[in-house]
């Protein structure tokens, strides 16, 4: 191997070291954003008081753009696995949380890493935001609202529904009717801002600036 060589060779391992090392500082800062803004949470009008709105799941976006999928998806579990440090439903908010995080993050970033551009960004994060929206539908039949009966009585959750729409008769039809739109709303909310806020973001995160 020629000295040429040898220098090529040695700038592009510190090079990938140090795209490694970027990476690694961006998904640790995005979590901790992450992690804040799980505290950040509101109810919303028209959906049971036990429901609550953030927006921890756009450092995620923002992170699984810049990073790529498996980062962003990095960024869903550690911000999720601190907050179980303050967790008030024993772990099962948290689960929720990183499932449908990771199903939404996932999706729109490796969409987005096929099509790179901004129209990508969009398509994938909406295709995502709608797999979030119909995951949660399974996972809160099945999983989340079965463990939460331990700390509320399944007969108290749907009445809780029931208090805002009388005429919802089961778990499955107040899921479809409330969490399935509330769901996909709170995952484009995320799109919107990301779209808007990526661009100049993006160069910090990469280092290009």
């Amino acid at each position: 191997m020629s000295s040429n060589e040898s220098t090529i060779s040695n700038n592009s391992i510190k090079a990938s070291r140090f795209s490694k090392v970027r990476t690694m500082t961006g998904v640790a800062m995005l979590s901790a954003v992450a992690y804040v803004l799980m505290f950040f949470e509101f109810a919303v009008p028209l959906m049971p008081s036990f429901i609550k709105l953030d927006f921890s799941e756009l450092p995620a976006l923002i992170g699984g753009f810049a990073y790529g999928p498996a980062a962003g998806v990095a960024i869903c579990l550690i911000k999720n696995i601190i907050h179980l440090l303050n967790t008030q439903t024993g772990g099962v908010g948290e689960l929720s949380n990183f499932i449908l995080g990771a199903v939404f993050v996932f999706i729109s970033a490796a969409i987005y890493k096929k099509m790179h551009s901004k129209k990508g960004a969009i398509l994938g994060a909406t295709i995502g935001a709608a797999a979030m929206a119909a995951v949660s539908l399974v996972t809160n039949y099945y999983i989340v609202y079965p463990i939460y009966t331990v700390f509320m009585p399944m007969d108290a959750i749907i009445g809780a529904y029931q208090l805002i729409l009388p005429s919802v008769k089961d778990l499955w039809q107040c899921l479809l009717v409330f969490n399935v739109p509330f769901t996909f709303i709170k995952g484009m909310c995320s799109v919107i801002v990301t779209v808007m806020v990526y661009k100049p973001l993006s160069p910090i995160l990469k280092g290009d600036h």
